[in-house]
Order: C-alpha cells, then sequence, then structure tokens
C-alpha cells in the first residue's frame, strides 16, 4: 500500500491546487487558477501513480506467494 505520508501529501496538495484554481476563478487571476489546476493535476497523477504502482506490488507478491517463494 502507498506510503500513508504521500498519500497524506498528495491530497493535501491536490486541495491546495484547487483551492488556489478557485481562487484565481473568483478575483480573476487567470495565472492563479492555470497553477492550481496544474497543481491539482499533478497531485492526482502521483496519487494514480503510487495506486498503479501498489497493484504491481501486490501482483508480484501474489505471484510470487503462488509458487511458494513466500521467504
Amino acid at each position: 500500500m502507498a506510503d500513508d505520508n504521500h498519500a497524506a501529501d498528495n491530497k493535501f496538495d491536490e486541495l491546495k491546487g484547487a483551492a488556489k484554481q478557485a481562487f484565481g476563478q473568483v478575483t480573476g487571476d487567470k495565472k492563479a487558477e492555470s497553477e492550481g489546476l496544474v497543481e491539482k493535476t499533478m497531485s492526482k497523477a502521483k496519487e494514480a501513480f503510487a495506486d498503479a504502482k501498489d497493484a504491481i506490488d501486490g501482483v508480484g507478491e501474489g505471484v510470487k506467494n503462488s509458487k511458494g517463494d513466500n521467504k
């Protein structure tokens, strides 16, 4: 499973990006809006990558266990 600290950091970054994006929308600051969108998107991508890595690690462990190599 993904490291809980990294998951929390990614979620915090996602929320921070969403807040920055919303601030930019409300104030008409296109730069802040764009930066917030990028930050939010990047944190979601990091989270998806961590989830995929966990899934691959799980498959590897399953294959290892099915062969009886549970060292």
